[in-house]
């Protein structure tokens, strides 16, 4: 029996394709590389159900800090609208399984991507320029295992992209390894094309499952938001591992003399931000309930004040009334501002 790796995002795509192979015969493992910006909130549990509806494995595998330093500000085929690397994401998560095949068992890898769905990553040509990152990756003494350049081409792949298959358009595209050597039957494979997902969803309906997300985006590098703090905080001082949060969650704010500051709007933000950053000092209040707070190391005397005074307005003070206060590891006593007056710092307004 032949096993295969499928990059799951979650979509109906991804659930189809992997339900193709299954009806072949194929052992599917379903993987999802979190890579930081998939959204605020935990999705494993969808995953695993939607999963579990077909009958495969769900493993999920962290790669934030390889996506981020290698990635994220360098991608060789730049940007989509916002500040998504579409194309080198997607050839990086290629990279990513083809480096645990070994491991995991698994002979070839596969995807949900349909020809034509998504305007940047999803275009003919964007779909063999993904190809070619992974061709080119490829050459390394890394999957020298699982390629050989100069044999016939059956006994195993020439280039290491043939072993990548996506079974909604495979009819589509050039003939991938699996099919080429009968691991996969080409004829029960699809055509899908286009944006439009009637058929996807038909399917879905005849299949009878529950657990399946309808089509969209998802990925916050797509959000307008937190593509413009991302462009500014790398402008200001350059990003580091720790500031994904910062740009994901909170009030992001712009102090007079140029300092950043954060500060969370309930529970599960306070949580987020409490993290360790060796680029920002934390605000807690010492008096009363509310936010917590974030301001950079290297801000101004004044700017940290005000970040505490904007971090108290926040919480559940009185205006006019001193409070304790903790920036770091020191305490001060100050006054909290008006919310309408802390409108006037937001980055985003």
């Amino acid at each position: 029996m032949k096993k295969a790796l499928a990059l799951f995002s979650g979509g109906c795509d991804s659930l189809i394709s992997m339900q193709l192979l299954k009806e072949q015969g194929i052992e599917v493992i379903a993987i999802n590389f979190n890579i930081g910006f998939g959204g605020n909130k935990s999705k494993l549990e969808y995953f695993k159900n939607a999963t579990a509806q077909i009958g495969v494995e769900f493993m999920s595998v962290d790669i934030r800090k390889q996506f981020f330093d290698e990635v994220l500000f360098a991608p060789k085929y730049g940007y989509g609208k916002y500040f998504n690397p579409c194309i080198d994401c997607h050839a990086n998560m290629f990279k990513n399984a083809f480096l645990l095949l070994e491991k995991l068992g698994v002979d070839f890898v596969i995807s949900g991507e349909v020809v034509g769905q998504r305007p940047k990553s999803q275009r003919r040509e964007a779909l063999d320029q993904v190809r070619s990152v992974v061709r080119s990756f490829g050459e390394s003494e890394r999957f020298a295992h699982l390629v050989d350049p100069n044999g016939d081409g059956r006994a195993k792949p020439k280039r290491l992209d043939e072993l990548i298959l996506r079974p909604m358009s495979a009819k589509l595209l050039e003939e991938s390894y699996p099919e080429r050597v009968g691991w996969v039957d080409r004829e029960r494979l699809l055509d899908v094309q286009g944006r439009g997902r009637s058929r996807q969803l038909e399917m879905i309906k005849n299949y009878g499952w529950k657990y399946y997300e309808k089509p969209g985006g998802g990925c916050l590098l797509t959000d307008t938001s937190v593509a413009e703090k991302i462009k500014d905080l790398s402008s200001h001082r350059g990003m580091v591992f720790e500031d994904i949060e910062l740009v994901k969650v909170g009030r992001y704010m712009v102090l007079p003399d140029g300092g950043r500051c954060v500060i969370s709007r309930n529970e599960e933000e306070n949580t987020k931000l409490e993290a360790p950053n060796p680029q920002m000092e934390l605000i807690v209040l010492q008096e009363c309930k509310g936010p917590i707070g974030l301001v950079e190391r290297g801000a101004s005397e004044e700017d940290k004040l005000l970040a505490a005074r904007l971090t108290l307005g926040y919480g559940k003070s009185e205006l006019g009334v001193s409070y304790g206060v903790k920036i770091g590891e020191r305490e001060v006593r100050v006054e909290p501002i008006s919310k309408s007056e802390a409108q006037k710092y937001l980055f985003l307004k």
